[in-house]
């Protein structure tokens, strides 16, 4: 039979402590529905009985603002949700009036004010699971309401007639059943505002990444994204991009993050996407060799940025490392892959290079293609070395000359000039990335 009036007491959300923002919103829009009320369980007590409860019911109406005074110092000495600060001692008491004034018309009226009692109950639910007030010392300042107004009834019917209080036991079941209903309605509502503001934080929170991640963010969103995200608008961050097994069109399990300091994660189908902001004294190579990445995905890591307004950049450097990262399970870093980030950047340019310089190696009997192909991208990683080549390759230097000669007669090219060697190594990386 009571509520509580935090200071502000338009919904918001304790944790965030700022305004509405314009990306999205904590606020309950609209008080949730009401559930309807039970058919009321009819009392089993005498016509004398029920008029007794109603005669003491209406002392009480002439002593509501004693009993209010009652009832909110024992709250406050007994709960101590009820003493902190941000609790208006104004609008608790006129609260408590109100919900006791509800409280006890009801027991004098049952069919007329039952429906307006509840719906009082069911607001101040609402209304205290949107200002972040404790459940359980609401439902308990509650019952102190409850019983310091039973104790009032029986001490009224003892007044005149010694026997009026055990007269009034009759009634007990009623009453307490009416402060169960109420308890009850007001903990539904409770949970049903804390499912809504928690609905709104889960989106808030997402549309906020989602903003960051793809450059719609303002620089009026940042202070937002700092007290919901916990990003400091000025911060060393990278962005990882990852992608999950392309049979499955669920975003893929976001793996553990090591050297950051914060991450946060936005899933979409099929994959995801890491703002980390980078502790002190990592960098971004630290973070990829510790970055456990899925066996059947692969990620890619952006070089570092400075600062929230240049995560849209540090994701798309991430997705292009991602295109150029070399296999399933591994992890690349944009700045050790920056030839095949070309790469992958340009596929049309990339497609023609990889025709000019490998067309004729193409045409060849599969077999005979991929031995040469294999052989021209380990000499490659040899750094032209045809002895290291062989020893990877497991033949004879000679063998390994013989087919990097076959490839300067197909192709016209020649090994010995560096523009054709880069060239060559760009098409070999086309043909890998394009094609796989």
């Amino acid at each position: 039979m009571h509520p509580v009036t935090v200071s502000g007491s338009r919904p918001s959300v304790p944790a965030v402590g700022r305004p509405a923002p314009r990306l999205a919103t904590d606020r309950v829009r609209a008080l949730p529905r009401m559930p309807a009320a039970r058919p009321p369980i009819r009392s089993r007590a005498d016509t004398d009985t029920i008029a007794l409860l109603h005669r003491t019911t209406l002392v009480m109406v002439d002593e509501l603002p004693r009993l209010t005074d009652r009832i909110v110092a024992l709250m406050k000495e007994r709960e101590p949700a009820y003493r902190a600060t941000c609790v208006d001692p104004h609008e608790l008491w006129r609260e408590v009036h109100d919900s006791l004034s509800n409280n006890v018309r009801s027991l004098l009226n049952p069919k007329e004010a039952r429906e307006a009692a509840r719906s009082v109950s069911w607001r101040i639910g609402a209304d205290r699971a949107a200002q972040g007030f404790p459940l359980d010392a609401l439902l308990h300042a509650y019952r102190i309401g409850c019983t310091v107004v039973w104790e009032h009834l029986l001490d009224t019917a003892s007044r005149d007639d010694p026997h009026g209080a055990r007269a009034l036991v009759h009634v007990a079941a009623d009453v307490w059943n009416f402060v169960d209903e109420h308890c009850t309605l007001v903990a539904e509502a409770y949970h049903e505002v804390g499912r809504q503001l928690a609905w709104h934080r889960e989106n808030r929170y997402r549309i906020i990444v989602a903003a960051l991640l793809d450059g719609t963010a303002r620089v009026s969103d940042f202070p937002e994204a700092e007290a919901v995200l916990g990003l400091p608008e000025q911060g060393r961050y990278v962005v990882v991009a990852l992608e999950g097994n392309d049979s499955s069109p669920r975003a893929p399990r976001p793996p553990e993050v090591r050297g950051g300091s914060r991450t946060v994660w936005h899933t979409r189908e099929g994959s995801a996407h890491a703002i980390v902001l980078l502790a002190e004294g990592t960098s971004p190579a630290d973070l990829v060799r510790e970055l456990g990445v899925p066996p059947s995905g692969r990620a890619g890591v952006s070089p570092e940025v400075n600062g929230l307004a240049a995560v849209n950049t540090a994701r798309r450097l991430a997705d292009t490392a991602l295109r150029a990262c070399p296999g399933i399970g591994q992890a690349a870093l944009l700045e050790d892959h920056y030839p095949a980030a070309l790469v992958v950047s340009s596929p049309e340019l990339s497609s023609a290079l990889a025709t000019r310089m490998l067309g004729p190696v193409l045409t060849l009997e599969p077999a005979d293609r991929d031995v040469l192909l294999a052989t021209l991208a380990v000499w490659l990683e040899a750094d032209g070395s045809a002895r290291r080549a062989g020893e990877l390759l497991f033949c004879h230097r000679n063998t390994v000359l013989n087919r990097l000669r076959r490839y300067e007669q197909l192709s016209g090219r020649s090994l010995d000039r560096p523009r054709d060697v880069v060239e060559l190594s760009l098409a070999l990386s086309a043909h890998r990335l394009l094609n796989t």
